[in-house]
């Protein structure tokens, strides 16, 4: 995903959820209690694992 994000230009931040603590609770917050990576979260919407089309719905 970091690759497609980056071929395409967008600005991304990257969280170490093995590190960091309060990385993992967000995440877990915001995938209803799921540790899932990776997951993206554009405009508020939760996109867990690569799924090409629908990063390029909400990208574009």
């Amino acid at each position: 995903m970091k690759e497609y994000l980056s071929r395409h230009g967008v600005n991304f931040e990257e969280k170490d959820i093995s590190v960091d603590e309060k990385a993992m609770e967000e995440l877990c917050r915001r995938n209803g209690g799921l540790a899932a990576v990776p997951t993206l979260i554009v405009d508020g919407q939760v996109i867990v694992g690569f799924d090409e089309n629908r990063l390029k719905k909400v990208l574009h």
